[in-house]
């Protein structure tokens, strides 16, 4: 009797999880995604067998599998499993379950995994806390973050843990999860009529983002928004019940009609549906962390190798995802100068006026206004010899004896000048093409070196009259 109680107990704990969580893998074979670390031979792999697991720390974004592995790592190194969220625990909880891994060691040599989630959220000393136990092999750290471990993990814990990076799940993954949801009849929705349509499929996997639990509350909310369309629901056995009774009444011919009538029925989960049962889509974009640094890298990036297109992807990206407008537009005035430089000079003045444009109309309209100049600069002609050009100069500055003034291009205005020798200034303008034959740094060195793209194709040319000139100026004793 006991062991039926405690059966029908697990079921109704089992029910009221989301379908993501009822569809956790009990077995690492089930696990799906990862293998870049995880696959047959990969590390991750290689240290469960060896039974040199150690302390990891789990890198990712959402949805892709972290809790669901340090649980499953748990089973595989036959290790207790302890669960700790960084949100909600503190140092009080963090002692009381380091405190009994260690009686646990003590006493029946069993080994203890503590998940710490959201690990980044744990402050310094919170963090500090875990070292000896860590150190000491009392308990296998498995922290997950959706933030860079590496910006803010402790140095110490960082250099006791492996790090490993979780990816977003291929398209192919989340169908996989999809379609084995669909038909797993005790933790997945396998008891439903369920016609799954392959557009919706592909819908669902495509607009998931890599995100497994997204999948799969979709696919629940739709599901479970439709049984009001059957008659009875048939997750409803009481009712199904009482209909079969209420038939005995009526004429057998009718009866069989309706059950047959009942039992054609089928949850038809269209693209539309599943459109939906989504409804709005969240852009995994936080303007505060990883995902701000890395899209607006990208962005940057594609711009720089001359593809508008992923550019304007990204700009797009930034855009849904709530970034500052005033943002874009300085890094945009920058990377004319930085990346495009003197290879077209009208790239800047572009920038400038689409900054002063952004500050004029505001969104949403100004997304216009850097959708053009995004794309302009993708497609402009490319030249960082001016980047270069500060830059070497900056570093002879910085690691060379400082070059003097020459004493001809120094402040003449004042009276006294000529006592300091302050003499032998040629004015450009009444030299022949406005260049003077004299020496304007006092060494031999060249910076600016134009490509032969674009307008610098014109400058290189000019430049190559100019220097003749100024080498054969006389050189200041």
């Amino acid at each position: 009797m006991s062991s039926l109680f405690e059966s029908t107990e697990r079921q109704n704990r089992l029910k009221a999880l989301p379908l993501a969580a009822r569809m956790r893998p009990n077995y690492l074979s089930e696990f799906v995604g990862q293998t870049h670390f995880l696959g047959e031979g990969k590390l991750l792999r290689r240290l469960l067998k060896a039974d040199r697991l150690g302390s990891v720390i789990f890198y990712g974004p959402p949805g892709t599998g972290k809790t669901t592995l340090a649980f499953l790592l748990a089973r595989e190194s036959r290790s207790v499993f302890r669960q700790l969220s960084a949100v909600s625990d503190g140092v009080k909880q963090l002692r009381d379950v380091l405190l009994q891994a260690k009686e646990r060691l003590s006493v029946s040599s069993q080994k203890t995994l503590l998940f710490i989630d959201e690990i980044h959220r744990f402050n310094k000393s919170q963090q500090d806390v875990l070292l000896p136990e860590v150190e000491q092999g009392v308990v296998t750290l498995v922290g997950a973050t959706t933030e860079n471990p590496f910006f803010t993990i402790n140095k110490a814990l960082l250099s006791r843990s492996r790090v490993f990076q979780f990816e977003p799940l291929a398209e192919e993954e989340i169908k996989t999860l999809i379609c084995r949801a669909v038909k797993d009849q005790e933790r997945g929705l396998g008891q439903y009529p369920i016609h799954l349509h392959e557009d919706a499929l592909n819908y669902l996997a495509a607009i998931s983002d890599g995100d497994a639990r997204r999948a799969l509350s979709t696919l629940e909310i739709g599901v479970l928004s439709s049984l009001e369309s059957l008659n009875p629901p048939l997750n409803e056995p009481s009712k199904s019940k009482e209909l079969i009774n209420s038939t005995k009444t009526k004429n057998p011919k009718e009866s069989s009609d309706q059950t047959k009538s009942q039992a054609s029925k089928v949850i038809e989960f269209t693209k539309e549906l599943a459109a939906e049962s989504l409804q709005r889509r969240i852009v995994k974009f936080d303007r505060s962390g990883d995902a701000h640094y890395d899209t607006i890298s990208a962005l940057i990036k594609s711009i720089r190798g001359s593809d508008p297109d992923a550019a304007i992807y990204w700009l797009a990206m930034m855009l849904e995802g709530g970034e500052e407008i005033r943002f874009l537009a300085r890094r945009l005035v920058i990377l004319a100068s930085e990346d495009v430089g003197n290879a077209d000079p009208a790239a800047l003045p572009l920038a400038v006026a689409t900054a002063q444009a952004c500050e004029l109309v505001g969104l949403p309209e100004c997304q216009l206004n850097l959708a053009q100049t995004v794309i302009y600069l993708a497609c402009a002609p490319k030249s960082n010899s001016a980047t270069v050009a500060i830059f070497q100069a900056k570093e002879d500055i910085k690691n060379s004896q400082v070059l003097p003034v020459p004493r001809h291009l120094r402040d003449s205005h004042y009276q006294g000048a000529k006592s300091l020798n302050h003499v032998g200034y040629q004015y450009a303008h009444n030299a022949e093409n406005a260049v003077a034959a004299q020496d304007y740094l006092g060494v031999d060195r060249e910076y600016y070196s134009p490509t032969d793209r674009g307008f610098e194709i014109e400058l290189q040319k000019r430049l190559e009259k100019i220097r003749k000139i100024l080498k054969n100026a006389k050189k200041e004793p």
